[in-house]
């Protein structure tokens, strides 16, 4: 059904004579770039608004800890919460990936970002980026764990390393970090904002990537458990569950010859995948003033594909009018019988 609404929406794009209706219109504002992203046709009601959704200043005074900040979404949450006037401190294992990212944010908004080095699997490096976090910035504010790590492959190929090397990064990395900061601020008496970035299969489970699916599972529940525990210390955990998402990182491992990428958007009722920038809205908003009230939360955001691919009738969606036709009448006589 989908490949013949873009064989009629191709037809009358042809033929600039022919009236256009309002989802049509709204298609082809949204410009070429849509197209090359495989967009189905209902994308066009929603198009992406990736400007800074919350007032300047937002963040001002405020310290925020980005890890996993040089590229992907942990830029697009640097470039965001700088924006909004966050003193932001990067960390990755890359430090010149982190130095070209931290000089073009601070480039672009006029506030400091720093890069820090840090392995969060070794809890010695993360003992010593926090030791710098604080010393050139101070304690933060804000804490956002985005550290990943994230293949694709049959579980019986799966070595050991393999399924270390991404719960190392992934969970025990989650882990180092919020156990080094969360013991500061309550020794300090200061309270943060800490943030994690999931997935929605942590919630399901996903063959193919068990090591991640396990991990981001696991992340949830320390995130769920501390937000439980340390609300007395002035700490709120929140949790964010993206979507599919075009980043070069996550997709050159996960979608290495681009054929999957046609099939994920088919499966989201938007019609889309989701951008950085709408990610870094929603994190500005949770570690925000605004949300004080919100911790322990799990805010799943995708397009719909979660609840696309779990009701089992869903795929209903394919059945042309005339199918519903023949069936309407089929389950009437069957009523009559």
């Amino acid at each position: 059904m989908a490949s013949a609404v873009i064989r009629r929406f191709s037809a009358f794009k042809s033929d600039l004579t022919m009236p256009l209706t309002y989802l049509q219109r709204r298609f082809i504002s949204c410009g070429p770039k849509v197209l090359f992203q495989n967009n189905l046709p209902q994308a066009g009601f929603f198009p992406p608004d990736e400007g800074v959704m919350l007032p300047p200043g937002s963040f001002k005074n405020k310290v925020a800890f980005i890890t996993g900040g040089g590229t992907g979404l942990g830029k697009g949450m640097t470039t965001t919460l700088s924006t909004l006037g966050a003193k932001c401190v990067i960390a990755s294992r890359k430090l010149d990936v982190l130095k070209q990212t931290a000089e073009e944010i601070s480039s672009q908004t006029g506030n400091e970002v720093y890069a820090v080095q840090c392995d969060v699997r070794d809890p010695s490096s993360v003992k010593a980026c926090i030791d710098e976090l604080i010393n050139v910035a101070g304690l933060p504010d804000v804490v956002i764990n985005n550290a990943a790590g994230n293949f694709i492959a049959p579980s019986e190929k799966l070595s050991a390393n393999a399924w270390k090397t991404i719960t190392d990064i992934v969970l025990n990395g989650t882990a180092y970090v919020t156990l080094e900061v969360g013991k500061r601020l309550i020794k300090a008496e200061k309270g943060a904002a800490f943030l994690a970035i999931t997935t929605i299969y942590a919630e399901t489970g996903s063959g193919f990537v068990v090591p991640s699916a396990s991990a981001k599972a696991g992340v949830e529940a320390l995130c769920k458990s501390l937000a439980a525990e340390w609300g007395r210390y002035g700490m709120r955990f929140n949790i964010i569950q993206p979507g599919p998402i075009k980043t070069k990182g996550a997709f050159s491992r996960l979608d290495p010859m681009g054929t999957f990428e046609k099939s994920l958007i088919s499966r989201i009722p938007t019609g889309r995948l989701g951008t950085p920038g709408e990610i870094a809205n929603l994190a500005a908003y949770l570690c925000s003033d605004y949300a004080s009230w919100v911790s322990g939360a799990v805010i799943r955001m995708d397009g719909g594909e979660y609840v696309s691919i779990a009701g089992e009738f869903n795929l209903l969606k394919k059945v042309t009018n005339e199918q519903w036709s023949m069936m309407e009448a089929m389950i009437r006589k069957t009523k009559e019988s």
